[in-house]
């Protein structure tokens, strides 16, 4: 297996190796207090260790739903989603190489889509024993559509780049580049805020969490649209498209031409939902779960 990053120019996710640290203590800390049952376990891919977390009943019938987060997010941060969507489901969630957690910290500066749905495939390869169904978010979701594996039965993507280019209005280039120049959890909590439904409060770990990105982590822009031959594979597996219907980055009349030209299927909205639909509206999401299990 070849190494991480071979014949490629690689970039941290963390600005030094002590931020690394801290990112990672965060992590274990929302492990340990957890109340949720979970296995933790480290797995070797082409990307490099990637930390896989592993919640529900191993015994549980029907396929495996293998969650992959968004930019700067990662199991940690998506505990109080996993332990929801883990009462129905055998869930497996991995931390994604290259962005703030307990994978490894490299990722490569171009070719980033590809590169990662090698990896998914791969991951899948290690740990799904038979047929998996991906729920990707934002990041993800591109990194869903991109992975080739048989294994995938197929797919929930909520928010998901890599079919249009995100939206980024003025007030959200603002809220952002205060979070960026001054890291606070006053500046924190009003970009979340902006990614998140109006009637929606933005959980406290969020703001912890976003916080330490901003002041220890290089945080990246969304990858560009994939290509359309990727896109024409993914139409053979069954797949359910959501958005928030306030998602800033992806609303709906932006993302619901492409989703059904280029995917073949009808764009969901998720009500009262921001960006941050797993947060947002947990049991929302795994309805969407539910719906796509129901016709494997």
């Amino acid at each position: 297996m070849s190494s991480p990053g071979s014949g490629r120019r690689m970039v941290s996710a963390y600005i030094n190796p002590p931020s690394g640290e801290v990112i990672r203590r965060w992590c274990s800390e929302q492990f340990h207090d957890s109340r949720t049952a979970h296995r933790q376990s480290t797995i070797t891919t082409s990307a490099g260790p990637t930390h896989v977390l592993a919640l529900g009943d191993t015994h549980e019938p029907g396929p495996v739903v293998v969650v992959v987060p968004g930019t700067n997010m990662n199991t940690a941060a998506l505990l109080p989603f996993l332990a929801e969507l883990a009462t129905r489901y055998r869930v497996i969630a991995v931390d994604i190489p290259g962005q703030p957690g307990l994978s490894a910290p490299q990722r490569p500066t171009r070719d980033r889509t590809d590169w990662y749905g090698r990896w998914l495939d791969e991951v899948l390869e290690q740990t799904v024993p038979d047929t998996a169904v991906l729920l990707g978010h934002s990041l993800g979701g591109a990194i869903a559509l991109a992975c080739s594996s048989p294994r995938v039965g197929g797919q929930v993507l909520i928010a998901p780049a890599g079919l249009v280019r995100l939206a980024v209005p003025p007030r959200l280039l603002v809220a952002t580049l205060a979070w960026l120049a001054a890291p606070s959890r006053d500046h924190t909590s009003s970009l979340l805020q902006a990614m998140t439904g109006p009637a929606r409060t933005v959980a406290p770990h969020l703001v912890d969490w976003m916080t330490l990105v901003a002041r220890y982590c290089r945080s990246t822009l969304a990858p560009a649209p994939l290509n359309p031959g990727v896109l024409e594979r993914c139409r053979s597996a069954p797949c359910v498209v959501a958005t928030g219907s306030h998602d800033i980055f992806l609303p709906p009349r932006r993302l619901e031409p492409a989703v059904h030209d280029l995917l073949g299927t009808e764009l969901r909205v998720l009500p009262s939902c921001g960006h941050l639909a797993l947060d947002d509206d947990p049991a929302g999401v795994v309805e969407l779960v539910d719906d796509l299990t129901g016709r494997l």
